[in-house]
């Protein structure tokens, strides 16, 4: 594909502009900031869209490695200037690394699997994974037998595994 359309770079923003946004917002802490880096995150996929496969990832994949990149080098260029406080009322120093980025990027990887997983799976999962509950305490509340909030668990976490490598997730 030579360069984006108008209508496809629209098209783009309109389906993953939303989603690329509120990463940036909590990667960066700032909405002015957050803004520009997704906008420069479509000035490059534009510019590079003659090298997107879409064999090889989703563009919406691929515009969030894009906006990875745009995020880092500004957390690059923020880290090389005297530090940034906030005006809140509790002067906190603005800090993120390259590794605060990574954990945003996986956090947000699965809470996208997450979205995609059956309702009863994601209630199981959610409370035995995340609230650290027992699988008995769990099957009592949801009036089921232990073993099937088991099977819930176990089909969840490999739903949302083929999710998170549909997305480009890769272990370890």
């Amino acid at each position: 594909m030579a360069t984006l359309p108008d209508a496809a770079l629209r098209s783009a923003y309109d389906a993953h502009g939303a989603e690329l946004y509120h990463f940036a917002r909590r990667a960066l802490g700032d909405a002015g900031q957050a803004e520009d880096a997704v906008q420069e995150a479509f000035l490059r996929a534009w510019r590079a869209s003659d090298r997107y496969d879409p064999a090889r990832a989703s563009q919406r994949t691929w515009l969030f490695a894009i906006l990875r990149n745009v995020v880092i080098d500004q957390l690059r260029a923020r880290s090389s200037r005297p530090p940034v406080y906030r005006g809140d009322g509790a002067d906190r120093l603005v800090a993120t690394t390259e590794d605060a980025i990574e954990q945003a990027l996986a956090s947000w990887q699965v809470e996208a699997a997450l979205d995609a997983v059956a309702e009863d799976q994601r209630r199981v999962l959610v409370e035995v994974h995340w609230r650290g509950r027992a699988y008995a305490d769990v099957a009592a509340e949801l009036g089921v037998p232990e073993g099937t909030v088991k099977s819930r668990v176990y089909y969840g976490l490999r739903a949302m595994r083929a999710a998170l490598e549909a997305g480009g997730w890769r272990d370890g």
